[in-house]
């Protein structure tokens, strides 16, 4: 008669919670088998299991576990292979002018110093000494440089989240880890006459452009300041979107969730849009409202330079003429966001309207960050008021020239020149493409 089949159940109290170790013999050898009360376990349910298991001895169909095997040890990679895999990764979930920006960010400025690091050999020190050789180069403003810093130190965090590195370099000591930079101040235009004397310029350089080079240069600017669009949000408008007839547009296309939004049209600016809409060749509701002469989306360097710039340039010449202060220095298409919002709140907007217009999730970005204080002398607040409705139109300092033939436009140079790191591409399915230099 075969022998038969016993156990039992050992409790072994721990710091971690109880075992139940089971014991019996199967096959001529002792077994055990242990579970855990972190798992559920009891002293009951695991008597339970002993007889389930002495059951499986019996028919001959239970079996040990198999020890585990020890995992293969993960090979690290260079920096160069994670960063590609790192902002591949990222592709589906960033837009595409992000993508060209970190893209830069890498292959110009990070790879060509750490592409041959392992992800272990980028220390504090390494950190320090790339912060050090790009301020010594000048290429990089500081601000610019702690982008790539910002960019290096979100790479090694998934690295270690990944468990390939033990600590984050660029992350260690917050703000030492930083380049010491200036903040630029905040321009706007705080009056009137400013905001006309632009708009003014920008329509006269509009006046004097060839054929092909009309960009609708006043509506652009009308919109940028009257509605406070970001310039990416401007130049993607497309026919569709702007309904002249409710006095509204939508911006369909913005950075944040909270950007997507209907924007209400002041006056001006939708006498601004009708009149450009009429010129445009393209008038379907596919078609942009702001296209470059091949009706592509233009670019917002290409904004910048050829229809926000020249306006800033002209606008200075017709305040110069006329005596007046000029525009203020270091002016953009951004600090017209922020004059938007200014000369909201001087005409006696609403603040959570203001925001909602602007695609703040809350008001407090509207009055930290954008909220500017308009200079509002005896008569400031009115000329405000009719600038925004389209009843005043009157330029101060900005009169129309009548010693330059129409139909000239001028001629602007840029002999600055930007000198990179030699770029490092990322790794493609070609693998790893060396650097020509090294830092």
């Amino acid at each position: 008669m075969a022998r038969h089949q016993h156990g039992e159940v050992l409790v072994r109290p721990g710091k971690t919670g109880t075992g139940y170790l089971l014991r019996f013999y199967a096959y001529g050898r002792r077994e055990h088998v242990t579970l855990r009360s972190r798992d559920g376990w009891s002293e009951a349910k695991a008597a339970e299991e002993l007889q389930n298991v002495l059951a499986d001895v019996r028919r001959g169909i239970w079996r040990p576990d198999a020890p585990a095997s020890a995992p293969e040890p993960i090979s690290e990679p260079t920096f160069h292979a994670f960063s590609s895999e790192w902002l591949a990764s990222r592709k589906d979930e960033l837009r595409p002018n992000t993508m060209l920006d970190y893209r830069w960010q890498l292959t110009d400025h990070l790879l060509p110093f750490f592409a041959d690091h392992r992800l272990s050999q980028i220390t504090v020190r390494e950190v320090d000494r790339y912060r050090q050789v790009k301020l010594r180069d000048g290429q990089l403003s500081p601000n610019s440089i702690n982008k790539t810093l910002t960019r290096l130190g979100q790479i090694l965090e998934m690295a270690l989240e990944y468990e390939l590195i033990e600590v984050n370099a660029a992350r260690v000591g917050g703000k030492r880890r930083r380049a010491r930079a200036v903040k630029p101040p905040q321009t706007y235009l705080d009056r009137a006459e400013q905001i006309v004397a632009l708009l003014a310029a920008a329509r006269e350089l509009e006046a004097e452009a060839r054929r092909d080079r009309k960009w609708g240069r006043g509506a652009f600017l009308s919109v940028l300041t009257f509605t406070g669009l970001r310039i990416s949000e401007a130049l993607a408008l497309r026919i569709r979107d702007v309904d002249l007839a409710a006095g509204r547009l939508r911006v369909a296309d913005s950075k944040t969730p909270s950007g997507v939004r209907y924007v209400e049209l002041l006056a001006v600016v939708r006498d601004d849009l009708a009149a450009h809409k009429a010129t445009l060749s393209d008038v379907t509701p596919d078609a942009l409202m702001f296209p470059t002469s091949t009706g592509k989306l233009q670019g917002k360097d290409n904004a910048r330079n050829r229809i926000f710039a020249p306006a800033v340039r002209r606008a200075n010449e017709r305040l110069a003429e006329a005596g007046l202060t000029p525009l203020p220095e270091g002016l953009t298409p951004h600090s017209l966001r922020r004059t938007c919002c200014s000369l909201r709140v001087a005409i006696g907007e609403d603040l959570a309207y203001i925001a909602e217009q602007l695609g703040h999730a809350d008001t407090s970005t509207t009055h930290r960050v954008y909220t500017r204080v308009m200079r509002l002398d005896a008569g400031s607040r009115e000329r405000l008021k009719q600038l925004v409705e389209g009843v005043e139109w009157v330029q101060t300092g900005a009169r129309k020239r009548t010693d330059e033939p129409s139909g000239q436009g001028r001629q602007t140079r840029d002999d600055q020149k930007t000198v990179h790191f030699q770029p490092l591409q990322l790794m493609g399915t070609g693998g790893f493409e060396p650097p020509t230099s090294r830092v």
